[in-house]
């Protein structure tokens, strides 16, 4: 097995994404708390496909990378395509509980073990959609290792979010919980074992350069245009500020 085959290009870009969407799901999820009613819930949404999002791409960019000698690789599109829908859904259900819950211990540890479960999820199902010729096997212990290491992280980035709300210290979190969910993948991709069984069958699924590539690129900029959405949208104490300093110049116009 090689896990980078394209050398350090796919563990780069992987952990770019896993960085863009951390980062954005983080700033959203800042925005969530400082909101109310239908805002909260939008960005929170927001935040929940963003991380999700990225952790997806991240996923299966690094995905680009890994080859089996001996046997080409396809991927199930319906068992793929349903890996993203549970990172959102999953990693949503722990979005709102930080962002509805009512004691903060509480909603952290709650949305944390979700979040994190969403992600080895994902991972796992991705894994899953996996078709070569061969059996591929997992070591129950890294297993066991890489999920503990998605909930630590995803707990790590949430209290993040909850504590932490200047953009700079938001952008250094990012760039620890990409690295943490990378660290879960290849932990995750280190518990692999593959016995290749050489076969002349055509195997069912599709390349990644058919469906896996363009499918993380139209992602990843979804990710990006978001990400420059959120950026220049004001935030609630901008408004503030910017509400507060027209006022006198509206009174001054009335008289």
């Amino acid at each position: 097995m090689d896990h980078a085959t394209f050398g350090w290009l796919t563990p780069v870009l992987s952990y770019a994404m896993a960085c863009t969407g951390a980062a954005l799901g983080l700033r959203c999820t800042v925005r969530a708390l400082a909101a109310s009613g239908r805002s909260r819930r939008n960005w929170l949404l927001t935040a929940a496909s963003a991380i999700g999002t990225g952790i997806w791409t991240m996923h299966f960019l690094a995905m680009l990378g890994f080859s089996v000698s001996g046997t080409d690789i396809r991927y199930d599109v319906p068992l793929t395509v349903l890996s993203l829908l549970v990172a959102m859904v999953v990693v949503g259900a722990g979005v709102f509980a930080v962002g509805y819950g009512r004691g903060r211990g509480r909603a952290l540890f709650v949305g944390g073990l979700t979040t994190g479960l969403g992600v080895a999820s994902m991972h796992y199902l991705g894994m899953a959609a996996l078709r070569l010729h061969g059996e591929v096997t997992f070591d129950p212990v890294l297993v066991a290792v890489s999920v503990v290491i998605a909930v630590v992280a995803a707990t790590a980035a949430l209290w993040a979010a909850l504590n932490i709300k200047s953009p700079k210290a938001v952008a250094v979190a990012s760039l620890v919980m990409g690295g943490a969910v990378s660290s879960m993948h290849y932990t995750g991709m280190i518990a692999v074992g593959v016995r290749v069984a050489p076969s002349d069958d055509v195997l069912p699924g599709a390349a990644a350069m058919q469906f896996v590539f363009p499918l993380a690129v139209g992602l990843g900029s979804y990710l990006f245009l978001t990400s420059a959405f959120v950026a220049l949208s004001p935030t609630a104490g901008e408004r503030e500020a910017s509400a507060s300093a027209q006022r006198p110049v509206e009174s001054a116009a009335r008289t």
